[in-house]
């Protein structure tokens, strides 16, 4: 039987993407993330997760980012045990299940309202693991989050619904709030925002995307000064592409050897502040 969410705004039914990719990947043939529970909640919730006819260079440029970005959360965690951790836009990601960092660290996830509700119905409880529901642009927000520990940050595929200016103020409100810290995000350059339009997989999101889109990760650098860029990574040069299929494999060997080419794929950037 088919568990019954809340109702979720149109805004906030932008998640299913995300989570419809990561179950497709597992079970692909070779999968990437192997993110069961996120296969398991679709099937638990009946959703059709090839409605959105994904093709195999998306499914795996989703799960291939969360997995990079997973790592990054585990070794800044290793060096920072008494770390607070956010997943910004979190949907019903399961980051900290992947991770399992140790109870010293304070896990945040935050989203819209209506997805709160939903991960508090659908994830079980976990310690030092919490939900805010708030609007990102809400400063308010920031309230519920110690502000004396380090921090590492990420927004997984957030940055391209927040418009040039809505990411600045988030950026600083995040960086005044922590002593110091880490945040990693997959690149929105301004082909990606173009192509988002256009590819019928995610046509569904493009009427709540409003990031103008940017180039290099000197870009948001000149945006927020006080971060510096630890790596740019370029998931066709990374080693899991041994397990792609063939034509996403075969075009991320084509692309590698030009950086302005492999940024039309999917790339994850990550800062220090």
């Amino acid at each position: 039987m088919a568990t019954t969410l809340p109702d979720l705004t149109p805004l906030e039914n932008t998640l299913w993407l995300t989570l419809a990719g990561k179950a497709l990947d597992y079970q692909a043939r070779h999968p990437i993330l192997r993110d069961k529970t996120a296969y398991d909640l679709v099937r638990r919730l009946d959703y059709d997760a090839g409605q959105f006819k994904l093709s195999a260079s998306p499914v795996v440029g989703i799960a291939h980012r969360s997995l990079i970005m997973d790592d990054i959360v585990r070794r800044f965690v290793a060096g920072h045990p008494g770390a607070v951790g956010l997943d910004l836009g979190a949907g019903l990601d399961t980051r900290v299940y992947r991770v399992d960092p140790p109870a010293t660290v304070e896990w945040y996830d935050v989203d819209l309202p209506g997805v709160t509700a939903a991960r508090r119905l659908l994830l079980p409880e976990r310690p030092h693991a919490h939900t805010v529901g708030a609007d990102l642009n809400d400063p308010r927000w920031l309230d519920e989050v110690p502000g004396d520990r380090p921090a590492v940050i990420v927004a997984d595929g957030l940055i391209g619904f927040l418009s040039r200016e809505e990411l600045a103020t988030l950026l600083d409100r995040l960086i005044r709030h922590f002593p110091t810290g880490e945040i990693c995000f997959n690149g929105y350059t301004r082909f990606h925002m173009w192509a988002a339009r256009k590819y019928p997989g995610t046509q569904s999101v493009a009427p709540y995307l409003r990031s103008p889109g940017f180039d290099t990760p000197k870009d948001v650098e000149r945006l927020e000064p006080r971060m510096k860029l630890v790596r740019e990574i370029f998931l066709g040069r990374e080693p899991e592409v041994a397990g792609y299929p063939w034509t996403t494999r075969l075009a991320s060997f084509l692309t590698a050897w030009s950086t302005a080419l492999s940024r039309k794929g999917t790339t994850v950037q990550h800062y220090r502040f």
